[in-house]
């Protein structure tokens, strides 16, 4: 105690949730327990919602799960609950949102299981080799890489749960064009298997049973799958280009973008090129220039 969360639907509200609050309250002021509160977090839940009516037995409106799971696997129907709404917002059932995630599926399927003898005694790679550099399309894939374990870890940690599965679309998306151009050299193969292990870790708290059959396919070696997490790295997550607000007298008149850490001499010297800007300050002392690096100018005026 305290419990670290408590999840629960908004209509245990009263019996479960206030009468333990009561509960622990008293057992605090007879200095049985230490703590006041006996929750530390609290997410509620929101109704299944079918036709316009929750979802209830007593309604005769229940979808029947065994008949999901027959005709689509367990995991298209968890994929379908936790991408089709927050979780503390209602969900409305829907049989083409449930195709539309099984397809979705499908694809990682395909993307994996087609290229699983090629790369089963493939050594993962997850980094940048000097010869990428010159790549734009393995830098734009380890980027999308770093940035989605970025987003899923942060979605998943605030149950941001749709988006961090939109997320992973995403990637798959990126995968799919990646190999629009084919890749035979051990690297690229490397760079391949290593975005697809991890794909495969960051959707398995969704859909864990066709993700750990997948992940027996790619043979791949090490911690059995749902043992660890993979960590970004900030270097590969960050942008090429910037786009910086430019303020005269703190408001906002235009915006330029600019590449990263542009040197401040070229960054003023395109700034002050803006029509915008030049109208603003055209005939004006400029008493000074406010540079918040990749972000802001701002100039100030008498």
């Amino acid at each position: 105690m305290p419990v670290d969360q408590y999840i629960g639907g908004i209509e245990h509200a009263v019996l479960h949730l206030l009468y333990s609050r009561f509960f622990n309250r008293v057992l605090n002021d007879l200095g049985l327990v230490s703590v006041r509160e006996p929750f530390q977090n609290l997410l509620t839940q929101g109704m299944v919602i079918k036709d316009g009516a929750k979802m209830s037995k007593s309604k005769g409106n229940v979808v029947d799960p065994d008949y999901l799971i027959e005709k689509y696997g367990a995991d298209t129907a968890r994929l379908f609950c936790l991408f089709a709404s927050p979780p503390e917002k209602d969900l409305d059932w829907n049989d083409k949102g449930v195709e539309g995630s099984f397809r979705f599926l499908q694809r990682v399927w395909r993307l994996v299981a087609e290229r699983a003898e090629q790369l089963k005694d493939v050594e993962a790679v997850s980094t940048l080799s000097p010869a990428d550099l010159n790549d734009d399309d393995v830098k734009q894939l380890i980027q999308k890489i770093h940035k989605t374990i970025k987003k899923v870890t942060d979605d998943i940690d605030r149950f941001h749960l749709n988006t961090a599965i939109a997320s992973t679309m995403e990637m798959v998306n990126a995968l799919y064009k990646y190999l629009e151009k084919e890749r035979t050299d051990a690297h690229a193969l490397g760079l391949l298997k290593g975005a697809l292990e991890t794909l495969l870790i960051l959707l398995f708290p969704f859909v864990p049973h066709i993700m750990n059959e997948l992940w027996v396919f790619l043979g791949s070696g090490g911690p059995s799958l749902g043992a660890y997490w993979p960590n970004y790295n900030p270097e590969y997550i960050k942008e090429e280009k910037v786009m910086i607000a430019v303020q005269v007298n703190g408001k906002l008149r235009d915006t330029c973008e600019m590449d990263r850490d542009t040197e401040e001499v070229q960054l003023k010297e395109t700034v002050f090129n803006l029509e915008k800007v030049t109208k603003y300050t055209a005939g004006k002392e400029i008493r000074k220039v406010i540079i918040i690096p990749n972000k802001l100018v701002n100039i100030v005026c008498a």
